[in-house]
């Protein structure tokens, strides 16, 4: 059977309110028997209706209340069963959704419905939440569910103290667990529920976990994996931004994977461009129970009272957008951000972006005529940020509006590079932002050392070669950088020191004003792009203006966690290179080889 889960037009659905689920259920008649399971389950946070088949009072059914949203997802999810091969031909689900649609409750209703059509005996379906409370969101509507229903109640034995619900007749286990329990469940698992998949991303060793969880699949070819999650609260990172991006592309049709289906309610990229998703008409599009289990109204309000910094729950204006708009929180949604935030995704130079970041850097010393290097951080809890500035040989044209008329200046272009280290003992030390840190790790924009002296050995090599390709104008430092670098640039080998003009303390504080404002006008105006790289857009997010009467000064979002170290060195680099500073010739006739990088 031949079938694609690529939604491609996904845009236009989501406007239009139609189904993100790109095919009809492909055993309709699978689908059709766990829809009559799964739409005769009792919403027990609802109030109880009068039946007058029964003449009894009970609870809203799911069929009653739902729309239709949720039974395309759960006809997708079952209708992919074979029966005759007892094969699932579409084992991998994806639902983002923002919060307040019902998630906990569906994703209730589903392990439900599985472990009443589970056929086999001994069967362990599990539900696997991030955190203690998450984990009693997922089992309270389970097990109410079957209480609720007294022909469920004798079919299912529920056991509050383990959080299981087993099958009567099958002995199947409906197991809810906690990763903060220290265990992701048995290995056997077939049918597995990943509550709250942001949550996940924030654990270093999420990855192993979810894979020990989902395991038992290898030899249960009938199960399925069903992620569940809301948008994060800070950028996604770890476990959760891989299946974010991998089910994207699948979504878009890049990747071709028809046995993983994502459904994704989120703004298209046009809608967040033009602040679209602020418009309260438009909230619909992350919110399909818009009108039952949430409220535009209290929505607006709740807007408001963030926007204001009352909201009586403490929520910020970035967690309500996360979290009800399913906005992907980046540089924009900061508070006090720096003003280049705003620019520093449209000033990627592609050509650089393209590369492997080493190559990417070789190629950007071919342009240039002239460099600036700056490092700066560098404990043991932080990283170690490596900027590099280039500047263009030739002078490009900027277009500008003067009195309404439009005119060009003339401008030579900065072209700019970043890498970073840091020491093992940060993922320790650091533990909310290791999954970061290894995502940059894997990207090839951060080394990861086990000795101190690793970052120095590589820094230097780059400044070295720098030096010998004649374009190296100076080495800028904060003037406390770590005394190691210091001294190993001034061996004989590379004799970049004050006395000969190659290495420059700069000013910190307030007197990076000048930088940090010509970098912004730099970034804004295309003068200066840079070589990408998710570190430095993390990095560039983190970073906070604190305004006085008379001057500005970066630091930090949050202490300690929020690094900048590498967006602290692009400034210490354009603190020089506002001056345009001419390479100093060594007249080396020092091989052109590639990066030697530890």
């Amino acid at each position: 059977m031949r079938f694609s889960t690529a939604c491609p037009d996904w845009e236009r659905r989501i406007i239009e309110g139609a189904s993100l689920i790109p095919i009809p259920p492909l055993f309709p008649e699978e689908a059709a028997a766990a829809l009559d399971v799964f739409k005769s389950l009792q919403m027990t946070d609802l109030p109880t209706v009068y039946d007058r088949k029964t003449g009894l009072y009970r609870h809203p059914t799911f069929g009653e209340e739902c729309e239709q949203f949720v039974f395309d997802f759960v006809a997708a999810v079952f209708g992919a069963y074979d029966p005759d091969s007892a094969h699932r031909l579409i084992e991998e689900f994806f639902l983002l959704i923002s919060k307040k649609n019902g998630k906990s409750a569906i994703a209730a209703g589903i392990m439900v419905t599985a472990l009443i059509r589970n056929w086999r005996p001994h069967q362990e379906l599990s539900i696997l939440a991030p955190t203690r409370e998450v984990a009693d969101n997922s089992f309270g509507p389970a097990a109410a569910m079957v209480r609720a229903d007294p022909d469920l109640a004798v079919m299912l034995h529920v056991q509050d103290n383990v959080k299981t619900i087993t099958h009567t007749v099958t002995k199947a286990v409906l197991k809810v667990v906690s990763a903060d329990s220290g265990t992701a469940a048995g290995k056997k698992a077939a049918f597995v529920l990943i509550e709250e998949v942001w949550l996940f991303g924030k654990k270093a060793s999420a990855a192993a976990m979810l894979q020990e969880a989902t395991g038992g699949l290898i030899s249960r070819p009938e199960g399925f994996v069903i992620y569940i999650s809301t948008q994060s609260d800070e950028p996604p990172a770890g476990v959760f931004k891989q299946k974010l991006d991998y089910f994207r592309d699948v979504r878009d049709g890049k990747i071709n994977d028809p046995q993983s289906m994502p459904v994704l309610y989120e703004f298209p990229d046009s809608m967040i461009a033009s602040e679209a998703y602020l418009e309260p008409e438009n909230w619909y599009i992350t919110n399909p129970n818009m009108g039952r289990s949430v409220r535009r109204d209290w929505l607006e309000r709740k807007l408001i009272a963030v926007r204001s910094g009352a909201d009586e729950e403490g929520d910020t204006f970035q967690s309500f957008m996360a979290k009800h708009l399913n906005i992907e929180i980046g540089m924009r949604l900061r508070a006090n951000r720096w003003p280049g935030a705003n620019h520093w995704a449209t000033a990627v130079d592609e050509e650089l972006a393209a590369l492997p970041p080493f190559d990417a850097l070789q190629r950007m010393l071919e342009r240039v005529e002239s460099v600036v290097v700056s490092a700066d951080g560098g404990g043991l809890d932080d990283l170690f940020g490596l900027t590099i500035v280039g500047r263009e040989p030739e002078e490009v044209e900027v277009k500008i509006k003067v009195n309404g008329r439009e005119t060009s200046v003339w401008m030579k272009r900065w072209l700019s590079w970043s890498h970073a280290w840091c020491h093992r003992d940060v993922l320790k030390i650091r533990k909310k932002i290791a999954p970061k840190l290894l995502d940059f790790e894997k990207a090839g924009h951060l080394t990861i050392i086990d000795m101190a002296l690793e970052d120095i050995a590589a820094i230097v090599d780059i400044i070295k070669t720098i030096k010998a390709l004649d374009l190296l104008a100076c080495v800028a430092v904060d003037p406390a950088v770590i005394g190691d670098l210091v001294d190993a640039l001034a061996t004989p080998d590379i004799d970049v020191t004050q006395e000969n003009g190659l290495l420059v303390g700069v000013s910190q504080g307030y007197a990076l004003m000048n930088a940090i404002k010509t970098s912004e006008r730099r970034l804004s105006n295309g003068t200066l792009r840079h070589a990408g790289g998710e570190m430095m857009s993390w990095c560039v997010s983190n970073l906070k203006i604190e305004p006085t009467a008379t001057a500005i000064r970066a630091t930090k979002q949050t202490a300690g966690d929020a690094k900048i170290d590498p967006v602290m060195a692009l400034f210490d680099a354009v603190t020089i290179m506002i001056k345009n500073p001419e390479p100093k010739k060594t007249g080396s006739v020092y091989e052109k080889r590639g990066l030697r990088v530890a």
